[in-house]
């Protein structure tokens, strides 16, 4: 395992200072839309990449974090045939042509209701965090354009996604690494009239059982699935273990919270409820080997904040990774 980011880089001294802060493996972004890509688009992309010493493990689908409403695929997750067969032979033709230019994974999210949160919480000196407090989320009951999904109808979407998407994954060996839903809510109640399968460890176990190909797993959010757990700080080691045993850990987001369940707030990560220490060690201990990223770091004052934040998890991870991977 490995450090890795998925920051978008703004500018060419983005990728410049990603190189000179230790970061060699990258999510990439390609300028073009995702509908514009070609094989010789994405070559030129990666090579621009490359001449700055960095590595491409990761592209990211057409299918984002954002609601329904702002999807670029919308239909796929609507259910609504068939249209959505378009979308996806049009995911479908993405993964042939990323096998085409050697990148060997890919990132996606299959969700309505998209990340939610509730007012900032003020961090460590100041900084502002992402925080969600469920009973604070207002008019919850209302609904997005999709209406009212039960589990039921969420599992059909995603199964007839997983079972026409995956196989072609498997031919062209490219890794497909979904996102869990962010946050977790409960089964019984919803939110935005969607049941959040996904937002739920045993959501996640039903999903990588959909398929049995090596290349069908998660971008394992580190920080959504602790906001699934009553006290991350004692169960999130075990979840960890649950999927990397079985091999379908393909990224980590490695991202603390204090809270669990429906109450929760990002940190920096040496300032949640997980022992991030004991968390790297169990990505070791079940051969875990690809990316270790920072994620929603609080935003902090000055320029390129951003940059300026993630830095500092930059060292924190690279930090950790020698001393875990260095012990006997």
């Amino acid at each position: 395992m490995y450090l890795g980011t998925q920051i978008r880089p703004k500018s060419d001294d983005d990728y410049r200072v990603l190189a000179q802060l230790g970061v060699k493996h990258i999510c990439g972004y390609p300028s073009e839309p995702a509908s514009e890509w070609t094989v010789a688009s994405l070559s030129r992309y990666k090579e621009k990449v490359e001449s700055f010493g960095l590595t491409i493990d990761v592209l990211e689908l057409p299918l984002g974090s954002r609601g329904i409403s702002h999807a670029e695929n919308p239909n796929i997750m609507l259910g609504k045939s068939p249209e959505r067969d378009k979308e996806i032979d049009h995911i479908c033709e993405l993964i042939r042509i990323v096998n085409a230019v050697e990148v060997p994974a890919v990132k996606y999210n299959l969700n309505i209701a998209g990340v939610i949160s509730t007012e900032p919480a003020i961090g460590r000196g100041g900084s502002i965090a992402r925080e969600f407090v469920y009973s604070d989320v207002k008019d919850r009951s209302r609904l997005t354009i999709a209406g009212k999904v039960d589990a039921d109808m969420m599992w059909e979407r995603i199964g007839y996604f997983i079972d026409r998407v995956v196989p072609v994954a498997t031919e062209h060996r490219i890794r497909m690494a979904c996102h869990p839903h962010d946050p977790g809510v409960p089964s019984s109640e919803g939110i935005y009239g969607v049941d959040r399968v996904l937002g739920s460890v045993d959501g996640l176990k039903r999903f990588v059982d959909l398929s049995n190909s090596s290349y069908h797993g998660l971008n394992f959010c580190q920080g959504s699935i602790s906001e699934m757990l009553d006290k991350p700080g004692n169960e999130i080691y075990d979840v960890i273990r649950y999927f990397g045993e079985r091999d379908r850990i393909f990224n980590v987001h490695f991202r603390n919270i204090k809270g669990g369940f429906l109450d929760f707030t990002e940190t920096f990560p040496d300032d949640g409820d997980v022992n991030m220490y004991r968390a790297m060690v169990a990505y070791k201990d079940v051969g875990y080997k690809y990316m270790l990223m920072p994620d929603h770091a609080p935003d902090v004052s000055g320029d390129n904040s951003k940059m300026v934040a993630f830095a500092f998890c930059f060292g924190y991870i690279r930090g950790m990774l020698q001393s875990v991977c260095e012990e006997s």
